[in-house]
């Protein structure tokens, strides 16, 4: 058992640093890594497909919940990095410009590797601990499992359908639209998307990290924790909303509208 777990690290590791090579010579013939954005949900997938490989082939673990696994992360990843790509532009995300001090082009590949797609392939690494581990562990506490795909199901609800309200937001004309979306879940919550992400690999956690026994939880139990600190304030809302908060109509949304979790609007200030 102990060996299966160690393979399936060693394999998801090696998956992980290869698609961050393809990755990073995309970038490098593009000239800007945002395109490590798109690679991500795929990047995820390979993983998850390569730990429920090796378990097949060491004949360990619980071959139906490994796959089921897979189609979760794959139901999610390839979802996510389509719907990337549809929206990308033609330019680079200023966030990353920020991280990195500069374009692509000025700052060199070097930099990029070292502060984007190290990172990156490390965090792939981390965030798949619960499915490389639960794709070669037996799952006693099936019930982890239903909850777990219950609360994967709430996620992609949430990501999915807020992504698809700020789509139709977006395709209305600038001149005529409200000056913030803030309708639909978008009412409840000021990123439902984040929100939905960070859902979606709790509830992997407890299919594959819960329902694999109390030590697999506690060793995996660092990466939906580390996926939602990342969301919330490294690489998803904070930072994004450095910028929207320079606008007033923005401010006043934020005062009466929960940042992630989901909570009834509260009524404006008085006099905002």
């Amino acid at each position: 058992m102990v060996t299966a777990v160690l393979v399936s690290l060693a394999v998801v590791a090696a998956v992980a640093a290869a698609a961050m090579t393809v990755t990073a010579l995309v970038a490098r013939h593009q000239g800007r890594v945002v395109v490590v954005d798109v690679a991500w949900g795929a990047a995820l997938t390979l993983s998850a497909l390569a730990a429920a490989v090796v378990g097949a082939a060491a004949a360990s673990g619980d071959r139906g919940r490994a796959w089921l696994l897979v189609a979760l992360v794959a139901a999610w990843g390839l979802r996510l990095s389509w719907h990337i790509h549809r929206r990308s532009g033609d330019g680079e995300d200023p966030r990353y410009e920020r991280l990195l001090g500069g374009p692509l082009d000025d700052v060199g590949m070097g930099v990029a590797v070292r502060k984007v797609f190290l990172v990156q392939g490390a965090a792939i690494c981390l965030v798949a601990l619960p499915v490389t581990v639960g794709a070669v562990l037996d799952a006693p506490w099936w019930p982890a499992v239903v909850v777990g795909v219950a609360v994967w199901a709430l996620g992609v609800v949430f990501e999915s359908v807020g992504d698809a309200q700020l789509a139709a937001y977006r395709r209305q004309p600038r001149a005529t639209r409200p000056a913030v979306l803030d309708t639909g879940l978008w009412g409840w919550t000021r990123h439902p998307n984040y929100f939905g992400d960070s859902c979606v690999w709790w509830g992997i956690w407890l299919a594959g990290g819960v329902a694999s026994g109390w030590v697999a939880a506690l060793a995996t139990v660092v990466a939906p924790a580390t996926m939602t600190f990342f969301l919330v304030r490294v690489t998803g809302a904070r930072p994004l909303e450095e910028t929207m908060m320079q606008r007033p109509a923005y401010r006043e949304y934020a005062a009466r509208t929960s940042m992630f979790v989901p909570l009834p609007p509260r009524r404006s200030p008085r006099g905002a």
